[in-house]
């Protein structure tokens, strides 16, 4: 495994636009990503929380999953989708990686004030794990799902975390304090990737274990090329038993 990477967070605006027209955005966006990078789109980032529409866009996520496989051909994505089981309807995070799907769980901590709970079904807290590709640790923890300290427990010692989000601008500050905390505290790299709608905080970018925050609040793809021994590096520098 080469020690650099090349880190990805897509940003884009996609509510009150159809499924068709922000998976032609995605679709294009993640082609102009290069090979072998790890990328991460906005929580869904194909239908929005459009609940009047749940059936249609569970119905169309699964008519693309084969396409998400084509397009994870030597690059590793994660993005969120609207998925149905029997009779419920859940907020799932998917991990392809070359042609495959490589993790599925739905979102454990829905968010009370955008009415989730009435609508979604959540997953658990120990579906929220350390997955390793190519000799990497990467985790996910789902937009709200960063505020509970508790499920960075479940990741503690995971090189990549992912933070796909729809998080309000009113919170703006809080996604990037608690992004950034999150890398300092596991001195790992985390990647945020929200929407950039108008009532979104925007502020995808990456985060370095040190610190070193790199954000861009105007570009669709936030992409920098990292050392992944900088986690070595700094769990020897720092010892917290990582």
């Amino acid at each position: 495994m080469t020690s650099k990477k090349t880190l990805v967070a897509l940003q884009f605006d996609y509510e009150n636009k159809s499924l068709e027209e922000n998976f032609k955005t995605l679709t294009r966006l993640l082609k102009n990503c290069p090979e072998g990078s790890i990328i991460l789109a906005p929580e869904l980032c194909l239908s929005g929380y459009d609940y009047a529409h749940l059936e249609r866009s569970s119905m169309f996520s699964e008519s693309i999953i084969d396409t998400l496989c084509q397009l994870s051909y030597k690059k590793t994505f994660g993005l969120t989708l609207i998925r149905q089981k029997e009779d419920k309807y859940l907020n799932v995070f998917m991990l392809f990686s070359n042609g495959k799907i490589i993790d599925s769980r739905p979102k454990a901590r829905l968010f009370p004030l955008g009415d989730e709970e009435k609508y979604f079904y959540s997953g658990t807290d120990e579906d929220i794990r350390i997955i390793e590709i190519n000799g990497i640790k990467i985790a996910t923890l789902v937009c709200f799902e960063l505020r509970f300290t508790e499920l960075w427990q479940h990741i503690l010692g995971a090189d990549i975390i992912l933070v796909p989000s729809f998080w309000g601008k009113l919170r703006k500050e809080h996604l990037k304090t608690l992004s950034n905390a999150l890398a300092i505290i596991n001195q790992a790299y985390v990647i945020v990737a929200n929407s950039s709608d108008d009532s979104m905080a925007s502020s995808s970018g990456i985060i370095s274990p040190f610190g070193d925050v790199y954000r861009d609040n105007s570009s669709y793809i936030i992409k920098r090329e990292v050392d992944l021994n900088e986690i070595k590096k700094m769990r020897k520098y720092i010892n917290i038993g990582l």
